[in-house]
């Protein structure tokens, strides 16, 4: 039985594609590695089985869940390595025909634990940059806390680490652990990734796991890297310095939640207030 305040943490960092296949084989053999070193809860970032900006050439790819080879993958690789693998997201075709950016968690046994669809769209300008995720993806409506050895886990995606008061309820609901898989652009990525996933931190109590995208994808775009872990009081437990397509290990005490939170006892200290 795992030890419920000792865990060995695995980020897999990666470079998706526009081939499922491939990238499907490249997580596979990253999510081995950390899982031969020890390896108990393994993340991988957001779309992990595909990176397509082409709307056109995604909607050639995109299969429903039940069709889609990839969670029959990650089940298999969790149950044959005894691991929790977190698939940061799969892009699979919705049930309204668009896309759904969806979070998956396998047991040991590769069961699905939990399922989350990222709620908050990245609809942004930046520069010379647009995005408009609402125009492809069907958004998510529901937060997940799904249970793990080492208490409740939180499920995030991406842009979701904006909203703030997202990671708070998750927190209220008992996760000790909040996961952050994304795809960061570039510019957003250096301006404000590690301050946010260590803000989330601090605000929550709670360890912060964000694997990430990084580097030139096939599709043109670019991602920042720099997959991270946040402890609970804010400090930096692990952190990968580039965008190459690597693992991040890190050991944590899940004790630290509970001590956080009874020195800082935020999460019960909410009041009610008027608006201006």
């Amino acid at each position: 039985m795992a030890d419920a305040n000792t865990l060995r943490a695995g980020l897999v960092q990666m470079r998706s594609g526009t081939d499922p296949v491939r990238n499907l084989d490249e997580a596979e053999r990253l999510i081995r590695l950390a899982a031969g070193d020890g390896a108990q809860l393994i993340a991988t970032p957001e779309c992990t089985n595909l990176v397509q900006r082409d709307t056109s050439k995604l909607g050639e790819v995109l299969r429903p869940e039940a069709d889609d080879p990839a969670p029959a993958r990650f089940s298999a690789l969790a149950d044959g390595l005894g691991i929790w693998l977190l698939a940061g997201s799969f892009v699979f075709r919705g049930e309204d025909g668009r896309a759904a950016n969806r979070s998956m968690l396998f047991g040991p046994d590769g069961a699905v634990v939990a399922r989350y669809d990222k709620i908050h769209m990245f609809d942004v300008m930046l520069g010379s940059e647009s995005w408009k995720e609402s125009a492809t993806y069907t958004p998510g409506d529901r937060a997940v806390v799904a249970q793990t050895p080492w208490g409740g886990l939180g499920m995030t995606i991406c842009y979701d680490l904006r909203f703030g008061a997202l990671y708070r309820k998750l927190a209220q609901a008992g996760a000790s652990l909040i996961t952050v898989p994304a795809a960061f652009t570039r510019p957003t990525g250096e301006a404000h990734w590690s301050t946010l996933i260590r803000a989330r931190a601090i605000e929550t109590g709670a360890y912060v796991l964000a694997p990430a995208q990084g580097g030139r994808h096939e599709d043109g775009r670019g991602t920042w890297g720099h997959s991270m872990i946040a402890a609970p009081w804010g400090e930096v437990a692990a952190e990968l310095k580039g965008d190459a397509p690597d693992v991040l290990l890190a050991d944590l005490d899940l004790s630290a939640v509970a001590s956080v939170r009874e020195r800082i006892p935020q999460l019960s200290h909410d009041r009610e207030f008027t608006l201006p």
